[in-house]
């Protein structure tokens, strides 16, 4: 498991003073809004950007860093992805976060048939959509109770497709 996550990606300044206008890729804006510290890559590590303050606007997160206090140094940043320290994103009991799932094993509760490997999760609306890469192309699976029996970070997520779901089944 890697220990520095993606989170969001800044998307543009915001007024003056050093504040920058940040898209979330995480459940809701304020789940980004919450954390203290981001990190950006820069030279292949990890350079942490300390939070003196931040809020939701709309679907989007306003953040103003530490040591940032003009529109240039706003612009220095502009369209860098930005990256969360494992331990510092709080999880609900029982989730577990999308760089977790991404790569698993996608199986078959029943009859332990192995349909391919989660690629990404998509959120388009009312559920998250597993976009399932398979011998045969790309599958998507919606994430819901009714479909999703239950996940397993070692083995795999385990699903029951409504027959004829995946294009290869017979």
């Amino acid at each position: 498991m890697r220990e520095y996550i993606e989170i969001g990606k800044i998307i543009n300044t915001h007024g003056v003073a050093g504040m920058v206008k940040a898209d979330p890729w995480c459940d809701t804006p304020g789940a980004l809004a919450k954390i203290k510290t981001v990190y950006r890559l820069r030279g292949g590590s990890f350079e942490p950007l300390s939070i003196k303050c931040s809020a939701v606007q709309g679907r989007f997160v306003l953040l103003h860093f530490e040591g940032f206090e003009s529109f240039d140094d706003a612009v220095s940043i502009k369209n860098e992805v930005i990256y969360a320290n494992r331990g510092d994103i709080p999880l609900k009991k029982g989730a577990v976060l999308i760089d977790d799932l991404k790569g698993l094993p996608v199986i078959d509760s029943k009859s332990g048939r192995i349909y391919g490997t989660l690629s990404d999760v998509l959120n388009l609306g009312a559920s998250d959509i597993y976009e399932i890469k398979t011998e045969n192309g790309t599958a998507m699976l919606p994430a819901v109770k009714e479909f999703i029996d239950r996940i397993d970070l070692e083995k795999g997520i385990f699903v029951s497709p409504i027959p004829g779901f995946f294009e290869d089944e017979n």
